[in-house]
């Protein structure tokens, strides 16, 4: 999952950024409304976190403005404000969620994936193919009944293409959908983790690679 944070508080901004790639997510942060207005239409996030009273571009406009675009992602709306009155103009410009500061870190992950999934398309709550099991709620995976210890990338790199059902998915969808902002575009992370999540996987073979267009699950019965 893509998340991104704008928050004008570094150090929440970042605890918060902290916390969430702890739990598997890819995470980019802006600290005032011009850099996550901008960042929020040059990259397709599943769930924006925005803080409502940001310097520059207000978290209104923000919110306004990607309703306005018919874009899937999701917005979590932060604000010291409890008043319901406040509430209610935040989800009526387009917010998904509300959320008052100070809150307990386990709900924000808890609504935040909510609204992560109601941002891509529906997916099983069990992702298999053969004897490949990926629970993303619980984040377990299993083959032939065998947990398997997967580092974060690794297990998103699987979820990904798990998820496209057999359809090809580049490196660049991949790198996009897995890391965040900070990873150099001509990096080959990608090819090295699925390198190892190849060796993880086991036999047979599961994961194909096609020449000049990406990766593909194998085995996929559509």
């Amino acid at each position: 999952m893509r998340v991104l944070v704008v928050e004008d508080e570094r150090n929440l901004a970042d605890a918060i950024a902290r916390g969430l790639r702890k739990r598997g997510m890819a995470v980019d942060v802006a600290y005032d409304g011009d850099a996550g207005h901008e960042a929020a239409f040059v990259t397709r996030y599943d769930v924006v976190i925005l803080d409502r009273d940001l310097p520059g571009v207000h978290g209104d406009r923000i919110c306004a403005d990607l309703a306005a675009s018919g874009a899937l992602t999701r917005v979590l709306m932060l604000t010291a404000s409890v008043t319901v009155a406040d509430r209610v103009e935040g989800l009526q410009l387009g917010a998904d969620d509300y959320l008052a500061k100070p809150f307990a870190f386990d709900e924000l992950v808890a609504r935040v994936q909510a609204l992560g999934r109601r941002a891509t398309p529906a997916a099983p709550p069990v992702l298999e193919v053969a004897d490949l099991v990926l629970d993303p709620a619980r984040r377990v995976v299993s083959r032939g009944g065998v947990p398997l210890d997967l580092t974060n990338k690794e297990f998103g790199v699987l979820a990904e293409l798990l998820k496209a059902r057999g359809a090809v998915v580049s490196s660049e969808e991949l790198l996009e959908r897995v890391w965040d902002a900070n990873t150099d575009p001509f990096t080959t992370i990608v090819r090295v983790t699925v390198m190892t999540l190849r060796k993880k996987l086991g036999d047979p073979p599961l994961i194909d690679t096609v020449v000049g267009a990406g990766y593909r699950i194998g085995g996929v019965r559509q």
